[in-house]
């Protein structure tokens, strides 16, 4: 079907007061395995390339953005396509043409004003181009491999009034909220300040994002959007899900060369991990 947008998801599901899955990919394997596991369970599910990814990739947005799109066009769900943790204003600037409808502009680890200046008119060019802005406020943490902050370190937490004034003051149409996860989590062992998420819930009127979701367990996952998360974010949870199904199979297999084999496994794994991550948003 027709690539869908960011905002077009998100949007459907603040209304119905559900979330969709955002799932950052690497390789082609991850592009397949995200649309197999949100075809799997009937879900829309939105594809994230991060920055850090381009940079892996040798600084070229174009190849993994084109098999992305080419794949979502052919999925059995709505599939959007996401520029996550953009900090470069050179690749801001490839998303539209790249096939990208939406973008998430990182500039939280400026000083506030620096952060709102940068985020504003990281705005102002998306929105001239017909591109969805979500931002980030607060620290979540765990990004490039930085330590996170510690839970009640200033600024570790998005606070309701500075993040109201911060969405009415840059434009932005989502906000992803520092509430107590952390990039990057192997374990899934966060707990989310339900209390803080209820205050921003009311304060805000823009759909709210959830950074670092690979470190919750079910219940916290599902409590995220019954406390009004619309976008729930998974990258580290496929890699650990990949990664350990092909060690599983290279060590059953050392006399393996050929790295379909391997590469299957792990593709299999990731496509459970995401049909897993997208029913625990919509459990009861």
């Amino acid at each position: 079907m027709p690539l869908s947008t960011t905002g077009e998801l998100v949007g459907r599901a603040t209304a119905d007061r559900s979330a969709v899955a955002a799932f950052n990919i690497i390789t082609l394997e991850h592009v397949e395995a995200v649309i197999a596991g949100a075809e799997s369970v009937d879900a829309p599910v939105v594809l994230q390339v991060s920055e850090n990814a381009v940079t892996f990739r040798q600084g070229r947005l174009l190849p993994l953005a084109r098999a992305a799109v080419a794949a979502a066009e052919r999925a059995a769900v709505p599939v959007a396509l996401h520029l996550d943790h953009v900090r470069s204003d050179a690749l801001l600037r490839q998303a539209a043409d790249a096939g990208f409808g939406s973008v998430m502009y990182d500039a939280s680890r400026l000083p506030y004003a620096d952060n709102l200046a940068a985020t504003r008119a990281a705005a102002d060019w998306a929105h001239a181009q017909g591109l969805w802005v979500e931002a980030e406020l607060g620290e979540i943490g765990g990004k490039s491999g930085r330590p996170a902050l510690d839970a009640h370190a200033p600024g570790a937490r998005t606070d309701p009034d500075q993040a109201r004034a911060f969405v009415a003051d840059s434009g932005v149409d989502a906000l992803a909220v520092a509430i107590g996860t952390t990039h990057a989590m192997t374990t899934r062992t966060a707990t989310l300040d339900h209390a803080l998420l209820k205050r921003l819930s009311a304060a805000l009127d823009v759909p709210l994002v959830l950074h670092g979701s690979s470190g919750l367990p079910d219940d916290e996952l599902a409590a995220a959007v019954t406390g009004g998360i619309a976008k729930v974010n998974v990258g580290t949870a496929l890699n650990i899900a990949m990664t350990g199904a092909i060690r599983e199979f290279l060590t059953a297999h050392p006399e393996a060369v050929d790295s379909r084999g391997y590469l299957t496994v792990g593709r299999e794994a990731m496509t459970r991990t995401v049909a897993a991550v997208i029913e625990a948003l919509t459990a009861p």
